[in-house]
């Protein structure tokens, strides 16, 4: 029996990808393993999204590519967005891989695998538009207790930074029905938190059933046993309607977290990235969230260094940042990027202006945090453990935390705690980004 081992790097999207190649190379009878040095096949899962992505799926290629001499390696499968964009330079520059597959073919990665029994070297790359087959098994490979589950693949956005249509097509979304059912057999395996994740969620449903209908999706799964926590990413402000708002602040199991990435306040930059909303309506939209949810977590990201961005556009970030306060709050200088809109742009910005601007602004965030954070001590949370650190010391998460990519509570315990418990905290310490406070009393 042929062991496969899987490296999935880039995001969650991305790894709902490698979970179902993996389900459908375990169907087929191949033995999955933990460890690439054990590995007869080794599938890397790579991103291609941004400069520092494409660098770090390349570095690992190559450091699996040597186990081909050091350990008992036979073939080395490139999956996922820099294998569909750069599929001609990897097959000429790293010769080790035996295999190119595509964002389109990853469905068929039986086939793809039992071909090269046949072929030294194969390359494929299917159409991008592909349709979800919902029939294909799925290897959860997150903590038993989170999965994540996605709802549509592609966008149609086209904001000019983005590669991401190119490499992944128009929005397709998935029925509701067919996201329900996995919804109820992902909770039967054990799974509390599900992390709704498209490229663009608040879209959803828009190409299939003629109107957004996230909420009415939502409402089907805040009716799913065993779920304890929903968390939708990536909302579009613009799409973030009150119908959505008010879905969102019915159920408790619908965590008040809104992941908004906004890349900028000022208009002038945010028409040249061709986002399709301006400052006014994103401040509006946050006051309305606001109104409705007044406890309500709000994430976002940011682009710093724009092509065009002037000192003043940069000001009017900071200025933003410093009157919305958002709980969270991420930011990423520019990455020139061929092949999109933005890389035509005139007006470029030197590398070193680009991160000391993201540094400023983080600087700021940092402040933010600190002040938002120390307005938790005496206040309880429903925390759900993670890991034990050390005895009676443990690290959790909030409902206005993401796994991975925000805070983390630090809990004490006297009582031995498992990973996926929920307990009450009463939080008495508060750092920069993240808290500490004690039991007081077990959920389940």
């Amino acid at each position: 029996m042929l062991k496969i081992a899987l490296e999935s790097l880039g995001c969650s999207k991305n790894l709902v990808d490698a979970e179902i190649m993996m389900g459908i190379l375990n169907r087929k009878g191949y033995k999955l393993v933990g460890n690439m040095e054990e590995a007869d096949i080794a599938l890397v899962n790579t991103c291609g999204f941004i400069e520092s992505a494409k660098q770090e799926s390349i570095e690992t290629i190559l450091e699996i590519a040597r186990l081909k001499e050091t350990a008992n390696l036979k073939l080395l499968i490139v999956t996922g967005c820099l294998a569909q964009r750069y599929s001609d330079e990897l097959k000429e520059e790293i010769p080790e891989i035996d295999a190119i597959v595509g964002t389109g073919s990853y469905q068929n990665i039986d086939e793809i695998v039992a071909g090269l029994e046949k072929e030294n070297k194969i390359v494929s790359l299917n159409d991008i538009e592909f349709v979800y087959n919902e029939d294909l098994p799925r290897y959860v490979s997150t903590p038993s207790y989170m999965a994540y589950l996605k709802i549509s693949e592609g966008c149609d956005k086209h904001c000019t930074y983005c590669i991401i249509p190119k490499l992944r097509g128009k929005q397709r979304s998935r029925k509701i029905e067919d996201i329900v059912a996995e919804a109820k057999d992902l909770a039967a395996r054990g799974v509390k938190e599900l992390v709704v994740i498209a490229q663009d969620s608040t879209m959803y449903g828009s190409d299939i059933y003629g109107k957004a209908v996230l909420p009415e999706l939502l409402e089907e799964l805040a009716q799913v046993e065993g779920i304890k926590w929903i968390r939708i990413m990536y909302s579009y402000p613009e799409s973030i309607t009150e119908e959505l708002v008010h879905v969102i602040k019915k159920y408790d199991n619908i965590c008040n977290y809104f992941d908004m990435p906004i890349q900028h306040a000022s208009n002038r930059i945010l028409k040249l990235m061709n986002r399709h909303t301006t400052k006014e309506d994103i401040l509006a939209k946050i006051e309305m969230i606001r109104n409705n949810i007044p406890d309500a977590t709000l994430r976002t990201t940011i682009i710093t260094g724009f092509p065009g961005e002037t000192e003043e556009d940069f000001e009017e970030l900071i200025d933003f940042a410093k009157e919305v306060k958002f709980d969270r709050l991420g930011a990423f200088a520019y990455s020139r990027e061929e092949g999109t809109a933005a890389d035509k742009l005139p007006n470029h910005i030197d590398q070193d202006v680009k991160e000391q601007r993201r540094d400023r602004l983080m600087m700021v965030q940092q402040g933010i945090s600190q002040e938002v954070m120390a307005t938790k001590i005496g206040k309880t949370f429903e925390v759900l453990i993670e890991e034990q650190i050390e005895k009676n010391v443990y690290m959790g998460r909030t409902q206005g935390d993401a796994e991975e990519i925000d805070s983390i509570v630090y809990v004490k315990s006297k009582e031995q705690l498992h990973a996926g418990d929920f307990v009450i905290v009463e939080i008495n310490n508060a750092l920069e980004y993240d808290l500490m406070g004690d039991v007081i009393n077990e959920l389940a």
